[in-house]
């Protein structure tokens, strides 16, 4: 059987929550309905290297053979397959790259004396939204009376409860 998965006119650079093709593509591996997927060049299956790898990853995972055309990769055969885990490692490494880049700008952003994470909200305001969720006041209508985030009403909510 042959299926053609397409999301025309929609960006490669989307992820698969935006590309209904892919993502009915990768269904349908999961469910093992083919064997081997087949796309004219990697760029069609993904622009970003982290969404190529996960696509990739999870075809490897469903066990799903990959067939594109103009790289000539093919890993159904021993030498495509040993392409595509050289090209697995270097992805590894790319991602453990960007680790060690953002770990690096962390503490060059504290040794400046930055502050991170989220700013604290004003005392009086926590307690005002605690007194409302007190009386039984939704998450959403308190955030929105007080103009705070839904997540932070939240927060305060389970910092509550505990």
């Amino acid at each position: 059987m042959v299926e053609t998965y397409n999301d025309a006119g929609i960006s490669g650079a989307k992820g698969r929550a935006q590309r209904p093709g892919l993502d009915r593509m990768l269904h349908d591996a999961s469910k093992r309905r083919f064997d081997v997927v087949m796309a004219w060049a990697i760029d069609r299956l993904g622009r970003s290297l982290i969404d190529l790898l996960g696509t990739i990853q999870h075809l490897e995972a469903c066990g799903v053979d990959l067939f594109l055309e103009q790289q000539n990769l093919d890993t159904t055969t021993p030498a495509g397959r040993l392409m595509f885990q050289v090209t697995g490692a270097f992805a590894e490494f790319e991602r453990a790259m960007i680790r060690e880049r953002v770990k690096a700008g962390l503490k060059r952003a504290v040794a400046q004396g930055k502050t991170l994470g989220r700013p604290t909200i004003d005392s009086e305001l926590e307690r005002k939204a605690q007194r409302e969720l007190r009386k039984g006041t939704g998450i959403l209508k308190v955030a929105k009376q007080l103009g705070l985030g839904t997540g932070t009403v939240q927060r305060i909510a389970r910092e509550m409860r505990a």
